[in-house]
């Protein structure tokens, strides 16, 4: 019996648990449908816009038991102030609230957790410590009471996450492109006045297509306590932003990317208050380069800083910035007084390798020869003030032995640097060039180019600016100036310096690359005497290439490839001498490289593959500006051509700009005989000609370079015609030569033609030749004693075409063809009785005297022969045959007339 009753105890324990909770489970699953929230939702939307201190409207309610009581609201909207807009400060679809249990056993009902997935929320600035969130805080601040005995209870804020979110930022009413995507957002408060936030998030804009995953993910915690504003809070916060690349983050921050790839990290650390805040930063940068190519050093960075920050005065004071550099360092120290005003700064160089420097111009400058190397160190200190003013220009006056020195004004930049031990090698260099110590010392540069940097606010530039003398194979020295300023750089080359090293230095520096020298000079085929040079380039570091707004969304956002950087291999120069201070002329900083200024060659050599033979140059001079290189005078010697020749060439051109180079050549009295010598060799094999017809076949001819100008000369003997100060148009093709203009005093009348020369298509065919042209007022006379005959009477014209091809006279009279069209007043036709072999016949008697002949004839199989033509006087009319054949002298001969009756008298 009492087994029995130990059982049924026993079971009653085990079961009576399951009961209630199947109870609580039907409860659970059967109540919340048979309840109306509806009716509560009211109620529920004031608890949650109490909770929040903002207006708060939404949709519906439902309730949800799982995991946790509370309700499903729909349709959320937080209420803006109105100081701040009308814009909602947050929007949700979906919103879940979680109920606190214990308020209930307290007849009350209170929100513990509130969730939102896919929100917006608005961060609001609106003035000088004004922000949208302040009200917020303090609201909540006011809800959750003082915690004093007997005060009443507080309705603390609820705790509020946020999932797969977006926070917009608006300045006013205005609402900014910048804005942190995917973003996890918990705000909550530990205890009354004790507050937390955690965020985590990707920057975006909204007017950029950008690469999301290359913007870096920002991650911050914060903690503040209670204070009236936002402004007095103190915070003690940790930001991170990692995995951020150079260009898409420039993009993001300034709309534009100007060509920069690296891998970015950055952390901040901030404790105090937004009036005073304590601030630490790190900056770390890896593989840093330009898009267009890849440096065989990337450049990598350490950067620390310490500050103490004013909000409220944009203001900042003990700034102290560390950055190691191989075994040197870089140290900033400064102050800024107040929003607007410039900052005083001083930086600090202890023994900074000057390895470092040259990587970082690699970085921005792909021409350098990518084995160039750099020795030596930079140590000093400089300083920069804007409260000191920047000192007027002075005129020099005598003094007198008995004037006081007045101590120069050193204006808002001061202190220098000191260059020791620069050695420069590799690069082609054959001996490395050397500097013990250069000096730079603050200088200004003055601008008269309104698109210069140094242009602009003030017309000036401050810059640190020095000078060494070097030589460098010249009877004198080459003497080297070097300004330097924030926004770019400046270099002055005056002396002499040996072809070789000119040569190796250009490559070295990337010089021949950036200014086209290559193509208008040919450096590489020169040689000869010293060069003297009067040269200046300058240029800023880095130019910014903005996308234009209508094109930003369609911007591809990919990064240009990265094409490695070609090394250019030449010789080098002897080690320079002691750094001399030399007084060297400011310079302004235009907005684009470039390279002014004179070379001056004589007594060089010059030979280019598609030329026969080498050009003497007895004297050039290359004159450099913005965007033109020309070659004026040149005093040349080519073969038995002498004469004077100008070219220019435009650099910078656009891919769609046709930018041909524009020549002009002068040559004095020429001969046809010394032409061709000059330009196709004597005609014999194994000399020059055979060597020019091999540079003429299309498997081994060198390009011809484009060109278009103008040829003309004194006089030009043709055999026995002679052109009167002939004049050439011509334009270089790929395939030849087109002659756009050809003009000439001819046989005492005028030639004007046009003309064309295509290069030979194989080793078997020749080079062919094209005119077309008319001859005005022909001296009859002339004409005739060049024909063997005597002739009489008015001005002879002529109009015509003729294809020719080869190389020497008999190929050209074998395969001459074309027309001829004549016309010749009032003339008188008789032979000359010659003795020996003259081949001239007595002309017809119908050429003796006539009124008119005009006629057609063809020119083929080495002759020109007469066709249809009609020799009139008064009424009488007879058309001739005849011919004349090619040679030195030409064979004239006639056959007997064919009469014809003249339809109408001619006069």
């Amino acid at each position: 019996m009492v087994d029995h009753q130990l059982g049924r105890s026993r079971w009653r324990k085990a079961i009576l648990p399951i009961l209630i909770l199947v109870a609580i489970l039907l409860l659970l699953f059967v109540v919340p449908p048979l309840v109306s929230i509806s009716q509560y939702k009211s109620q529920i939307t004031r608890l949650i816009s109490k909770s929040l201190g903002r207006p708060v409207r939404l949709s519906s309610v439902e309730l949800r038991m799982f995991p946790w009581p509370g309700f499903e609201i729909n349709n959320l909207s937080v209420a803006e102030d109105p100081a701040y807009g009308a814009e909602p400060v947050l929007h949700a679809n979906t919103v879940r609230a979680s109920i606190r249990l214990q308020s209930l056993w307290r007849g009350r009902l209170e929100i513990g957790t509130i969730s939102v997935d896919e929100a917006s929320l608005n961060v609001v600035h609106n003035g000088p410590g004004k922000w949208n969130l302040d009200p917020l805080f303090r609201t909540a601040v006011a809800n959750a009471g003082s915690g004093a005995p007997g005060s009443r209870r507080a309705i603390p804020l609820p705790y509020l996450e946020a999932t797969n979110s977006r926070i917009n930022f608006k300045q006013g009413a205005e609402k900014l492109p910048f804005s942190l995507v995917n973003a996890e957002f918990e705000l909550w408060q530990e205890r009354p006045g004790d507050w937390r936030v955690r965020l985590r998030g990707q920057p975006a804009r909204t007017d950029l297509s950008l690469y999301q995953e290359d913007t870096g993910v920002v991650r911050l915690e914060a903690s503040m306590q209670h204070a009236p504003s936002l402004r007095q809070m103190p915070v003690r916060l940790d930001l991170d932003w990692r995995d951020a690349q150079l260009g898409q983050l420039s993009r993001l921050v300034f709309g534009s990317d100007p060509g920069w790839r690296g891998d970015l990290t950055g952390n901040l650390h901030l404790e105090g208050t937004a009036e005073s805040a304590q601030v630490t930063t790190r900056l770390r940068a890896g593989g840093v380069h330009r898009a267009e190519f890849a440096p065989v050093d990337a450049l990598d960075f350490d950067a620390r800083c310490n500050l103490v920050y004013h909000y409220a005065s944009r203001s900042f004071e003990k700034l102290a910035c560390n950055s190691p550099l191989g075994d040197g360092s870089i140290r900033i120290t400064g102050d800024r007084q107040a929003a607007g005003a410039e900052p005083q700064l001083t930086a600090e160089l202890n023994h900074v390798p000057l390895a470092a420097g040259l990587g970082l111009l690699r970085t921005v400058r792909s021409a350098l020869a990518p084995d160039l190397q750099a020795a030596g160190t930079v140590s000093g200190k400089i300083a920069y003030d804007a409260t000191v003013p920047v000192p007027s220009p002075v005129v020099k006056t005598p003094r007198s032995k008995h004037a006081r020195p007045v101590e120069e004004e050193t204006g808002p930049l001061t202190g220098s640097l000191n260059v020791e031990g620069l050695t420069l090698t590799g690069g082609g260099l054959a001996q490395p060039i050397q500097a013990p110590k250069i000096v730079l010392s603050p200088t200004q540069l003055q601008s008269n180019d309104p698109q210069s940097p140094a242009s602009q606010s003030s017309g000036h530039h401050l810059a640190m600016s020095g000078s060494a003398v070097v030589p460098l194979g010249g009877a004198a020295p080459m003497t080297v100036s070097l300004s330097l300023t924030t926004a770019g750089y400046a270099v002055g080359l005056r002396g002499q310096v040996s072809m070789v090293r000119a040569k190796e230095l250009s490559r070295a520096a990337g010089l021949v690359q950036a200014a086209g020298l290559v193509q208008a000079a040919g450096l590489d085929g020169l040689a000869g005497d010293a060069i003297q040079v009067d040269l200046t380039a300058a240029g800023p570091w880095l130019v910014l290439e903005v996308t234009p707004p209508a094109a930003r969304s369609a911007t591809a956002d990919a990064p240009p490839a990265a094409p490695a950087a070609k090394a250019v291999k030449s010789r080098a120069a002897k080690p320079a001498a002691p750094a001399a201070k030399v007084d060297s002329t400011p310079v302004s900083i235009p907005n684009t490289d470039t390279l002014a200024g004179t070379v001056t060659l004589h007594n060089a050599n010059w030979r280019a593959d598609y030329l026969a033979g080498n050009v003497q140059i007895a004297q050039a001079t290359l004159n450099l500006s913005r965007g033109l290189l020309r070659w004026d005078p040149v005093a040349f010697t080519y073969g038995p051509l002498k004469g004077t020749a100008t070219l220019d060439l435009k650099t910078g051109c656009a891919p769609s700009e046709i930018c041909r180079p524009q020549f002009t050549v002068a040559l004095g009295a020429l001969n046809a005989a010394d032409l061709q010598t000059t330009i196709l060799g004597v005609q014999q094999k194994g000399t020059l000609l055979s060597s020019l017809i091999d540079r003429l076949h299309p498997s081994s001819a060198p390009p011809w370079p484009a060109l278009e100008g103008s040829v003309k000369a004194d006089s030009l003997v043709i055999g026995p015609v002679t052109l009167n100060a002939p004049t050439a148009q011509v334009r270089i093709v790929p395939a030849g030569a087109q002659i756009t203009s050809i003009t000439a005093g001819l046989l005492g009348g005028r030639l004007e033609a046009t003309g064309s020369f295509t290069r030979a298509a194989s080793d078997k065919d020749k080079p062919g030749y094209s005119f077309d042209g008319k001859v005005e007022n022909l001296n009859a006379a002339v004409v005739g004693q060049m024909l063997g005959q005597r002739w009489i009477g008015g001005t002879i014209s002529a109009s015509g075409t003729v294809d020719l091809e080869g190389y020497t006279d008999k190929d050209f009279a074998a395969s001459a063809n074309g027309t001829l069209h004549f016309e010749w007043a009032r003339g008188t036709v008789s032979a000359i009785v010659g003795t020996g072999e003259s081949r001239t016949e007595a002309p017809p008697v119908s050429l003796t005297r006539f009124d008119r002949w005009s006629g057609d004839a063809a020119i083929a199989s080495g002759a020109v022969t007469l066709g249809e033509n009609l020799v009139t006087l008064r009424l009488h009319s007879d058309s001739i045959a005849g011919s004349v054949k090619f040679g030195d002298p030409p064979e004239v001969s006639f056959t007997a007339p064919k009469p014809k009756t003249a339809d109408k008298p001619t006069h």
